[in-house]
């Protein structure tokens, strides 16, 4: 059996915020919108343009904001230059922690922003 990721689904509060968060934070771009006003629900897909992965946001009408629990953890995203990005992220004003890395490492690897219904994306540095 082969199979391949195709999209991440987050359920979103106030869509025009996510998607500039998503489209700013981390310049991916909307490829699909549809609205379906009989079920009233609203699904926005944004891809970086280079793998097939997209993050699709749902956004129900009228719901509040959305419990995220303790299960779900993050996403992850990787970067050429993890501290310019960490700097651009803090430039720009988001939810983002200190530069880290693991015990094996004597550099940092990585770091976390958060959007704006409280979701974790882990930004890490490529591997070269």
């Amino acid at each position: 059996m082969n199979m391949k990721a195709i999209h991440t689904c987050i359920r979103v509060y106030d869509l025009e915020k996510s998607i500039e968060f998503y489209e700013k934070a981390l310049g991916l771009k909307v490829t699909k919108k549809k609205d379906y006003p009989e079920d009233k629900f609203t699904l926005v897909y944004l891809g970086d343009g280079e793998s097939e992965h997209e993050i699709e946001l749902t956004y129900n009408y009228g719901h509040e904001p959305y419990d995220l629990g303790n299960g779900y953890s993050h996403i992850a995203y990787s970067v050429e230059d993890l501290e310019d990005a960490h700097a651009e992220h803090v430039r720009l004003g988001y939810k983002v922690t200190e530069l880290s890395g693991l015990s094996d490492s004597n550099r940092p690897k990585f770091y976390f922003i958060t959007d704006p219904d409280g979701y974790d994306i882990e930004i890490v540095r490529k591997r070269s």
